[in-house]
C-alpha cells in the first residue's frame, strides 16, 4: 500500500491479476496499463467501487481460476462489490487500457478491450467512461466510493527501450520499482 496525494488518502496499486475493492472515502485505487485492461466499478449508491487489473481475455487452454484472465477478473471484482453491499442494478463502469504496445505481433490490447466491453454489456452493467486502445501507457487513479477517475497517457518515450539492451541490477536500496 502507498500513501501520498491528498493527506489522508491512501492509495493502493493493484497489479496484474488482482482486483481491490473498498468503501473507504480516503482509498485511491492506481494502475499502470499497456495492453492489460481495468475496469473501474462502482455503485454510487452504496459508496462502494474496486478495479481489476487482466492482463489477457481468456486463459489459452479454456483453464479457470486464473485471476490474470478478464472473465475471472470481472467475476471477482463484482462479487466483492456484492459483498460490500454493492446492488448489481446500480454499478456503473469506466474502462481503460488495451493499447497496442508492440507492432507485428496480436493485438492482444484491442481484444482485452473487446472482451471487458462485451462482458459489461452481457452483465448489463452500464460502461459511462472509457480509453481503451491507443498505442501509449496509461497511469490510472480511481476513487472507488464517487466514481472519479484519472488517466494519464505515458509518452512512449519515456519507455522506449535502449538500442542495446543490458542487464542492470537494481541496487539493494531502490525502493519501489514499477516495470511497464
Amino acid at each position: 500500500m502507498m500513501t501520498g496525494g491528498v493527506a489522508g488518502e491512501r492509495r493502493i496499486h493493484v497489479v496484474q491479476g488482482h482486483h481491490e475493492v473498498s468503501a473507504d472515502p480516503a482509498v485511491c485505487l492506481t494502475t499502470i496499463l499497456g495492453s492489460c485492461v481495468s475496469a473501474c466499478l462502482w455503485d454510487p449508491v452504496a459508496g462502494v467501487g474496486g478495479m481489476n487489473h487482466f492482463l489477457l481475455p481468456e486463459a489459452p487452454d479454456g483453464a479457470s481460476g486464473d485471476r490474470r484472465y478478464g472473465v475471472q477478473a470481472m467475476e471477482l471484482l463484482i462479487n466483492g462489490l456484492l459483498k460490500q453491499g454493492a446492488r448489481r442494478d446500480r454499478v456503473q463502469a469506466k474502462v481503460f487500457g488495451g493499447a497496442r504496445m508492440a507492432v507485428g505481433v496480436t493485438d492482444i490490447g484491442a481484444k482485452n478491450g473487446v472482451f471487458a466491453r462485451k462482458f459489461l454489456a452481457d452483465e448489463g452493467i452500464p460502461v459511462i467512461g472509457v480509453s481503451l486502445g491507443g498505442e501509449a501507457a496509461r497511469r490510472i487513479q480511481f476513487w472507488p466510493v464517487s466514481g472519479r477517475a484519472r488517466q494519464h497517457v505515458v509518452d512512449r518515450t519515456a519507455i522506449k527501450a535502449p538500442e542495446r539492451s543490458v542487464p542492470v541490477a537494481a541496487p539493494a536500496d531502490a525502493g519501489e520499482l514499477e516495470l511497464f
